[in-house]
């Protein structure tokens, strides 16, 4: 083809969760940006909203509606904002969590790599818990197994069961069983060491093999699949090392491969790196429809306000356009203008500071479109 033909028109079908909390509002502002940037692309976004977490169980009794995940299955991308909040806290086994509705979602999609980019962006610098020093070269991706261990294994509470030592204190018993198969393991290593041959090269696993048999297995299963990348370097880590680790030295990370429990931690760790929950975007891959996803919750206690920061939302949008579209292009625009907002002193209030420019959610959105 002419490198001067005309781009071919397509038309893209993303399945909109805008679900609880803050979600609507960052939802509208990841529209407003997918329509500005199709304009430039020669590309048609169109949206099927469908309902996820307690907005689901509102309406529904489900936490994932059959017409939830039948829209996610028709569309090209998933793009979820957030889910739950107080008024679905629960702690009764048989009554539906918003949270419910997540894990489901990701497991009938088949849904098993989840992919977190910790960069940091240089206006932010001050924004981070940690000094500037701490955080010059840190540029780190953590890929977390997302359908297995404690959250998928088997898991119970009974009543009046006897107490352990034989000594007549019967009472409840609860738990939760985290359980791995090897073929879960070896998939998430190849995930991770395909990622690090596109970037530095280096592969941290991080497991719990001093204590739990699961995390010898995937030590073992790891080092296996390393043998076919010599030209990555594995390094294994404990845990509680890692957690240490990623306050004591960022930018030693280049790759970070963990199973489910461990990855939940310790991206919500590492997203304090670049200053705020809200400047983490995540994408979980697998065998059917790719879902996108800010790293935050649904903050319900600014939710109505306009004042929510829709940028791990936008930067999540930006996971979406190279993964599931292949608009490299487009990813990289989004990219720049959010970059240019921030050094052009624009911050929501959680990452404000001293000289900043405060504005809403609206506004942060507008002045991302202006720069693309």
């Amino acid at each position: 083809m002419s490198a001067l033909a005309p781009l071919e028109p397509r038309t893209l079908r993303i399945c909109l969760l805008p679900g609880d909390g803050i979600g609507p509002e960052i939802t509208a502002e990841a529209v407003k940006v997918l329509a500005a940037l199709g304009e430039r692309s020669h590309v048609t976004f169109t949206f099927d909203e469908a309902l996820l977490g307690g907005a689901a169980i509102d309406a529904t009794g489900s936490a994932l509606p059959v017409e939830t995940l039948d829209a996610a299955e028709k569309a090209d991308a998933v793009l979820l904002a957030a889910i739950g909040g107080p008024k679905w806290d629960t702690t009764e086994p048989d009554k539906p969590r918003p949270e419910q509705g997540l894990l489901g979602i990701r497991k009938a999609l088949g849904l098993y790599a989840n992919l977190r980019p910790v960069r940091i962006f240089a206006p932010l610098l001050d924004a981070s818990s940690l000094k500037p020093e701490y955080l010059t070269g840190v540029d780190m991706l953590i890929v977390r197994e997302l359908t297995g261990g404690l959250y998928f294994g088997a898991r119970a509470r009974e009543r009046d069961v006897p107490d352990a030592a034989g000594e007549g204190r019967p009472g409840m018993r609860a738990y939760d069983t985290m359980d791995y198969r090897e073929y879960e393991i070896e998939r998430i290593a190849r995930v991770a060491f395909d990622a690090a041959l596109t970037r530095r090269k280096r592969v941290h696993s991080v497991d719990k093999a001093n204590v739990l048999e699961t995390s010898r297995l995937w030590r073992e299963v790891v080092h296996r699949v390393a043998a076919d990348y010599p030209d990555v370097e594995l390094i294994d880590q404990l845990v509680d090392n890692s957690a240490m680790q990623l306050i004591r030295e960022p930018a030693q990370f280049d790759v970070m491969v963990t199973e489910n429990m461990f990855g939940d931690i310790l991206s919500d760790e590492a997203s304090m790196l670049t200053g705020s929950l809200g400047m983490l975007a995540s994408a979980s891959l697998g065998d059917g429809t790719a879902l996108y996803e800010p790293s935050h919750g649904s903050a319900p206690d600014i939710a109505g306000r306009g004042i929510a920061n829709p940028l791990a939302m936008l930067l999540s949008v930006e996971l979406m356009l190279r993964h599931s579209f292949g608009l490299d292009g487009a990813a990289d625009k989004l990219g720049a203008a959010i970059e240019r907002v921030l050094l052009d002193g624009y911050r929501t209030r959680d990452i404000a500071g001293d000289g900043s420019i405060v504005v809403g959610t609206v506004e942060m959105g507008d002045l991302v479109i202006e720069r693309l």
